[in-house]
C-alpha cells in the first residue's frame, strides 16, 4: 500500500537503529557521527524518503555552538564557590561537551532575571542552558521553561516540573542518614542546611520520615546563612557554646559542612564519632580521607555531567527530555 504520512525523523531513527539525535547530527552534518552511522542513517533516509527540512538545518548551522553553564551565585557567597562538588560536575560537563565540540559558556551575567535568559538565548550568545543548582530560584527556573528555551537543572527532580532535571534522590539520603543515627541509638539530631533549597528541603524531609520511626527522637535544625566554608564553621561553633543540650548526631547538607562541623564542635571538646555520629552528602573525594573519615551519601557525580549535556542535547534536537533520578546510596565510614 501506498504510504498515507511523510516519514519522520522518529521513523529514521527506528529503521536505522539509531537515536534521534543521532539522525539530527548526520543531516546536520555534525562530524562527531561515524561514517558507517552517517551512510547507514542516509540510505534509509532516502528509502523512506525523508525530505531534510532545509530551512531547520540552516537553523542549526546558525547555532552559538556554546553552552551556557549557569552557577548559583546568590547562594555560594563568601568563596563558597569553591566547593570540590560544584567543580566535579563542571568537569563532567566540560568535558562531555568538548566531545560534541561545544564551548562551554561559563555563567554569564544577567541570568538572574527571566529576560537575561531569554535575551542569550534569542542573540544567539548560548544554544541552552545547564543550571547547576536550583537554590531558592526554582520559581524562576519554572517560568524560563515556560518560554521554550532549552534547558536542564542539576538539582531536585520533580516530574511535574516545567524543566528536566538531573540529580540524586534527596529524601532517600535523609532516610539514610536517619537509619543510620537511628541504628546508633541517637536521639538529640541536627540537621545543617538552608531549608530554602529545594534540594536541602527534600532531605531534611527525609530525616524527618524516618525520625517518625521512634517517638523519642528530637530534631534541631542549623540554618546556615551562607554555604561558604568558613561561614558554616562560625555558625557551627557558636551554636554549640549556646545550646542548652548538645547533638548526639549531625545531617550536614554537604560534605564541606560536615568538615566545618567537625571543626567548630571539636573546638568546644565534642567529638564524632564519639559523642555524635555525622552523615554529610555528595561523598566528594577529601571526605575519604578526612580525619575522621566522613559517612556520607553519595550520588554519581562521575556520569552527572554527561548525563546533563545529554539531555540538553535531547532538548536542542526537539525532544523533550525526561528527568533522571541518579542512584543514592550511603557510604559508610568512621563518623
Amino acid at each position: 500500500m501506498p504510504r498515507t504520512t511523510r516519514p519522520t525523523m522518529d521513523d529514521v531513527a527506528r529503521i536505522a537503529k539509531v537515536s534521534k539525535p543521532t539522525v539530527s547530527r548526520v543531516l546536520s552534518g555534525s562530524p562527531l557521527v561515524s561514517a558507517d552511522t552517517r551512510e547507514r542513517v542516509l540510505a534509509v533516509a532516502r528509502e523512506q524518503g525523508y525530505a531534510l527540512n532545509r530551512h531547520a538545518q540552516k537553523l542549526r548551522r546558525e547555532r552559538a555552538n556554546a553552552i551556557a553553564v549557569v552557577l548559583d551565585f546568590g547562594s555560594h557567597r563568601q568563596g563558597a564557590i569553591g566547593d570540590p562538588f560544584i567543580f566535579e560536575l563542571l568537569a563532567g560537563i566540560s568535558e562531555a561537551l568538548s566531545v560534541r565540540d561545544l564551548d562551554l559558556l561559563l555563567s554569564p551575567s544577567g541570568l538572574d532575571t527571566i529576560d537575561g535568559f531569554v535575551d542569550l538565548y534569542q542573540s544567539r550568545g548560548a544554544d541552552g542552558f545547564i543550571v547547576l543548582g536550583q537554590g531558592a530560584r526554582d520559581a524562576l527556573l519554572q517560568k524560563v521553561a515556560r518560554k521554550d528555551i532549552p534547558m536542564v537543572v542539576w538539582g531536585a527532580v520533580n516530574e511535574a516540573s516545567a524543566y528536566c532535571a538531573v540529580g540524586s534522590d534527596n529524601s532517600l539520603g535523609g532516610r539514610l542518614a536517619g537509619e543510620r543515627f537511628l541504628l546508633h541509638d541517637r536521639r538529640r539530631w541536627l540537621f545543617v542546611g538552608s531549608r530554602q533549597h529545594e534540594e536541602i528541603r527534600l532531605r531534611f524531609e527525609g530525616l524527618q520520615e524516618a525520625a517518625r520511626k521512634n517517638s523519642d527522637v528530637e530534631i534541631d535544625v542549623l540554618s546556615i546563612e551562607s554555604m561558604a566554608f568558613s561561614a558554616i564553621h562560625d555558625q557551627a561553633n557558636a551554636y554549640l557554646k549556646t545550646c542548652t543540650v548538645r547533638p548526639d548526631a549531625v545531617f550536614a547538607f554537604s560534605d564541606t559542612a560536615a568538615m566545618a562541623v567537625i571543626g567548630a564542635f571539636s573546638k568546644e571538646g565534642h567529638l564524632t564519632p564519639r559523642d555524635y555520629s555525622l552523615v554529610g552528602y555528595n561523598d566528594i573525594p577529601p571526605a575519604a580521607h578526612f580525619t575522621p573519615s566522613i559517612t556520607t551519601i553519595a550520588q554519581q557525580t562521575g556520569v552527572a555531567g554527561a548525563l546533563l549535556v545529554e539531555k540538553l542535547m535531547q532538548a536542542l534536537d526537539g525532544s523533550r527530555p525526561r528527568s533522571a533520578m541518579l542512584p543514592t546510596q550511603l557510604v559508610t565510614r568512621q563518623t
